[in-house]
């Protein structure tokens, strides 16, 4: 014992190792986590520096990992999302599925690559899209609440909910299966044995997990909670395996019904850390399988295979979409979001070695096509957003007829800030001219009654068109930092009569702004902020009058501090931070709040009221 235990922990030393140093690089190239896994894993496995010479030994503990994804993937699940979904989930992601795997599967046949056995496999796995990279393009881009964004996200969702049936019927396809169906009496008595393992599931699940997890917050021990996560999804997995269907149907199932549960956000929060790593480790494990060999004999085939598979995808989901949607662009978007091979491939390639569909060079050859396409899902996405925005402008985008604009001010970018800002103006009967730049967003604004302008405010022709030259004040309220610092630059040259207010993103923006000499910004939060704390110091039982004092006194020293920053740099102005607190309240009553530094609020200029 005392000499197999420093060689177990040197081996997790160096899993460890591989992820912390694998993940990090890959993110600076802009690649999927994923990504670095797999290829840590290939490094460090058989066919790299042979630290690890038997990979099945990991990915006996690694599948933990995958039964514990679905069973958060049951979590997300609720029925009320599902049933509002329905149509998009059950229509969109069932004919993507359909179609995609039908055409994969197909070609791969017609071309002879595989059998019909494994053609099946291989259409099914890489049909799948990769939820992690899909969800974070669009969570990057902002296009998630999108009508294209909604609609991908229909079309993973999906594909999540068919991995645990797809993951059943793999074993139906092992040659030979037909010759162990048995008598029916056997069918029968396997057919029970797993209704009435999901019946327990289904029960346990609804009525008493709520409270025995009642009963384990009471005695306050953390650490109970998160054993009785990991007895729930083991348990549900082991449960399902005796029973003999796969170890994700049970957890999935356990997840499906605690997905209305009051503690289904501490056991999601609970799972999390084993989920991770446990999926880290799977994904090494699967990079350690991969034979080089194999690879390095076949890389043109499978650079060629990963491109026809890229294109093939993204033209079927294109397809699908215009069914359903009248934008052109939308179903090119999502088709470039969803090119790249779902993670759950490698679950299903090596499940289809196993039961010899698939040979293990098969295998290893789509596993590494499914890897290159992953490479190539955020750059292919990328490109795709650049074209589309290129060839919009000429035809479908053209700024609007601004002949009726006649407001004093004008604002650029219609958000949430903008729309708050705008309220303020229209309340005192300024006349306002809105311009922004995203068609979904104007339509949306035109339901409430707003007149907003099509046009893109770092272009001059279409400030000028938008009456920028004879606006008394332009606010600047866009959201993004470099498009925010492009318009302000544009309008301060070609406007300078025109006072320019500014939405910055933060306080490096800002004092980038008051370097270009902005005549007032404020960031995005920062107000908000402040009126959060006053009010929570409302709520602790403090007056109104002293809360307001107190947030006078946190805006005051911001302000010193912005003017110090802007003398000597970002990190100068640290005592002006209140880290701790004050010996002497700011409510006591003989307390008077004054400046720290009358010239702070020279600084910002700020508006003076009309009325």
């Amino acid at each position: 014992m005392d000499h197999s235990t420093p060689g177990f922990l040197l081996l997790a030393l160096v899993l460890l190792a591989a992820a912390v140093v694998s993940v990090p690089i890959a993110r600076k190239l802009g690649l999927s986590a994923i990504i670095a896994y797999l290829a840590a894993g290939i490094v460090i496995g058989p066919f790299g520096f042979g630290v690890f010479r038997t990979p099945e030994s990991v990915l006996a503990v690694a599948d933990l990992g995958v039964v514990m994804l679905l069973f958060v993937i049951g979590l997300e699940l609720q029925f009320g999302r599902l049933i509002a979904m329905r149509r998009q989930i059950f229509g969109l992601g069932a004919a993507q599925l359909a179609l995609t795997a039908g055409a994969i599967g197909g070609l791969a046949w017609y071309l002879g690559l595989l059998g019909w056995r494994g053609a099946v496999i291989c259409g099914l796995a890489l049909a799948l899209s990769s939820t992690a990279i899909a969800l974070q393009i669009l969570e990057e881009r902002g296009h998630l609440q999108q009508a294209y964004g909604q609609r991908a996200f229909a079309i993973l969702l999906f594909q999540d909910i068919a991995v645990v049936p797809l993951i059943a019927l793999i074993p139906l396809l092992a040659p030979g299966s037909e010759s162990h169906i048995g008598s029916l009496e056997d069918a029968l008595r396997s057919v029970a044995k797993i209704g009435g393992a999901i019946v327990v599931v289904v029960i346990v699940g609804r009525y008493l997990l709520n409270p025995l997890f009642r009963l384990l917050a009471a005695t306050g021990a953390r650490e109970v909670m998160t054993a009785a996560a990991l007895l729930i999804v083991i348990g549900a997995a082991v449960l399902m395996q005796a029973a003999g269907m796969s170890m994700a149907l049970g957890a999935f199932l356990a997840g499906l019904m605690l997905a209305e549960s009051n503690y289904r956000h501490e056991l999601e929060a609970d799972i999390e850390p084993f989920r991770g790593l446990l999926l880290a480790l799977f994904f090494m494990g699967v990079g350690m399988t991969i034979d080089m060999n194999v690879v390095r004999e076949n890389w043109q085939l499978i650079i060629a295979a990963a491109l026809a598979l890229t294109a093939l995808k993204a033209a079927l989901v294109w397809i699908v979409y215009g069914a359903t949607c009248t934008k052109l662009a939308d179903g090119l978007r999502a088709g470039s979001v969803l090119t790249g091979a779902g993670e759950f491939a490698y679950v299903l390639f090596p499940l289809g070695a196993s039961l010899a569909v698939l040979s293990s060079r098969e295998a290893n050859l789509l596993a590494a096509i499914a890897a290159v396409t992953m490479l190539l899902g955020p750059p292919v996405a990328a490109l795709t957003e650049v074209l589309l925005h290129r060839l919009a402008r000429p035809d479908e985008h053209e700024p609007d007829d601004f002949s009726d604009a006649r407001g004093s001010v004008l604002i650029i970018g219609f958000g949430r800030f903008g729309q708050i800002a705008a309220q303020c103006l229209l309340a005192e009967g300024i006349d306002v001219t809105t311009i922004d730049n995203d068609p979904e967003m104007i339509q949306n604004a035109g339901r409430f009654g707003f007149k907003v302008y099509y046009g893109d405010g770092t272009r001059l022709d279409v400030l000028r068109a938008a009456g920028a030259g004879r606006a008394r004040l332009i606010a600047i309220c866009t959201n993004d930092r470099a498009t925010t610092t492009r318009v302000f630059d544009l309008a301060r040259a070609e406007f300078p009569s025109s006072k320019l207010y500014v939405r910055s993103y933060d306080r490096g923006h800002a004092l980038e702004l008051l370097d270009r000499g902005v005549t007032y910004e404020q960031r995005e939060t920062f107000e908000s902020a402040l009126a959060f704390g006053r009010d929570a110091l409302q709520g602790l039982g403090l007056d109104a009058d002293a809360a307001r004092v107190v947030a006078d006194y946190v805006r005051d020293r911001d302000l010193a501090r912005l003017e110090r920053q802007k003398a000597e740099g970002i990190t100068a102005g640290r005592e002006f931070i209140v880290r701790k607190p004050r010996p002497e309240p700011l409510s006591e009553p003989e307390h008077v709040a004054k400046p720290l530094n009358p010239e702070a609020e020279q600084l910002i200029e700020r508006p003076t009221p009309t009325t």
